[in-house]
Formats: structure tokens, C-alpha cells, sequence
């Protein structure tokens, strides 16, 4: 991407998702976005994506070994599930005090 603007997008770190595409797809159970990576347009999604790493021994884990942690997907792939609706929903920007809040288009309603 570019580094002359700053992408937006609107998922934050915290939000609820659901993801659409892939391996991990599931419309119906929302996972929470651990974080955000803006600049690679990707995110890192509880229990998605799962990938195995081999560690070598080091001072902070001197046995080393094989573990299982998510890696990141393309913020495309998810969608923000809205808790009103129960349902995954696309998201309007709105200015409110100077403040850009994020709409849901199916209720909307803000999402906080």
C-alpha cells in the first residue's frame, strides 16, 4: 500500500467479526479482533487462522519446541458483526463532534 495516506478501515482492535472467505468461514460465530494492521490492510482474528511454529530454544522458553497461534487475514475476508441485529453488517461513517462514528447500515444504529 501506499504510505502517503493512511488507510482507514472500520475495524478496530476489540471489534467483533465474523469471518466471510476462507478456510475459517463461519457467518454465524462473531470472534473478537485481537489487532490491527492498517499499512498491510490485515488483521489478527481470535482462533483464526491457525498456524504452527517451530521455536528455537532461547532465555525466555530454553526447551523450544512446536506451537499452534493465529496469523493474520485480510481485512476483507471479515466482516463487523453488529450485537443488535445478530447479524454481520456492512458500516457507514459518519462526523458527530468532530469525531468520524461508524454506522451500521442494516439498523442504523452507532456501533461502539
Amino acid at each position: 500500500m501506499s504510505t502517503r495516506f493512511k488507510p482507514k478501515f472500520s475495524i478496530k482492535k476489540g471489534d467483533q467479526v465474523v469471518v466471510i472467505a476462507g478456510n475459517d468461514k463461519n457467518r454465524t460465530t462473531p470472534r473478537q479482533v485481537l489487532a490491527v494492521y492498517p499499512q498491510d490492510a490485515r488483521i489478527l482474528v481470535e482462533g483464526v487462522n491457525i498456524v504452527t511454529k517451530h521455536l528455537k530454544p532461547n532465555a525466555k522458553n530454553p526447551q523450544g519446541g512446536i506451537v499452534k497461534e493465529e496469523a493474520t487475514i485480510h481485512i476483507s475476508n471479515v466482516q463487523l458483526w453488529d450485537a443488535k441485529a445478530k447479524a454481520p453488517v456492512r458500516v457507514r461513517r459518519e462526523r458527530k463532534d468532530g469525531k468520524a462514528i461508524r454506522i451500521s447500515k442494516k439498523t442504523g444504529q452507532e456501533i461502539k
